[in-house]
């Protein structure tokens, strides 16, 4: 969900192609996604197999390619202050913009806040967590998702594995909601909270780091310009994102609404 840039000259930036054409696959396996989501919990078409694990894993796999390539793509810019504040704004729209006219389906700690929010933070902490050996902070911050995975739920462990429950208390409000620990009846139709995410963003900025210690990111950004449908829609992911839910409802509205008279 990040607009991947090259260093600034006079002719045309050079962008990263498989980076581009990566997110321009997710946003296509993510409108795909919503269109089902509306079909099922909008429209009502009958499809039990969106409830189940396949589409579990499906959705899951969206959400963690796009925090993994925003942590990545961040080493890429030079404005990550600037950058943080525009995407983080953005969350801050589709909030608003579901409440009003979505209010059962209104979206609180999107993914958009949440990259919004690990970017300003990563900006703000970078000569500190860059003292890092990346190969240390990349293993570390993926044990750190693993463990944190479930916070949500009350517990963190190993992923599915439960090892510490946590106390009650530490359910509250909307701010430890923001954090990953949501109070009782909290609901968000896109929930992003900031554990156990940011330690998969961080893995992608580590990722990166490790990749660019060995030299490797260096002959990825040697790549031609091309104009394919998967890099453009990556280049202009976010703008994407944040008006293909209103298209994709106001399509199926209407295909619906006339074929079923």
């Amino acid at each position: 969900m990040i607009m991947v840039r090259a260093e600034r000259q006079k002719k045309p930036i050079n962008r990263i192609q498989f980076l581009d054409a990566l997110r321009g696959i997710c946003i296509l396996s993510m409108a795909a996604y919503h269109t089902m989501w509306d079909c099922v919990n909008i429209i009502g078409v009958d499809a039990p197999w969106f409830n189940g694990s396949f589409a579990y894993i499906w959705q899951q796999s969206i959400g963690w390619t796009f925090i993994f390539l925003s942590g990545f793509c961040i080493n890429l810019g030079k404005k990550k202050i600037k950058r943080g504040i525009t995407v983080f704004i953005c969350g801050a729209v589709v909030s608003i913009v579901t409440y009003f006219f979505m209010p059962e389906d209104n979206i609180i700690f999107g993914v958009l806040t949440l990259i919004g929010t690990c970017m300003l933070i990563t900006a703000l902490t970078e000569k500190t967590i860059n003292k890092i050996p990346p190969a240390v902070g990349m293993i570390l911050n993926f044990l750190l998702f693993a463990i944190f995975k479930n916070i949500s739920k009350g517990y963190i462990g190993l992923f599915n594995l439960h090892l510490t429950k946590l106390p009650e208390w530490l359910y509250s409000n909307y701010f430890t909601a923001f954090l990953g620990m949501p109070y009782s009846g909290f609901r968000s139709a896109d929930y992003y909270p900031l554990l156990p995410w940011i330690f998969l963003f961080l893995t992608g900025y580590f990722t990166y780091k490790l990749l660019e210690s060995k030299g490797i990111s260096n002959k990825m950004k040697k790549t031609e310009n091309r104009r394919e449908l998967f890099t453009f829609l990556g280049r202009n992911s976010l703008w994407i994102y944040m008006i293909h839910q209103h298209l994709i409802y106001g399509i199926l509205y209407i295909i619906f609404k006339f074929t079923n008279r």
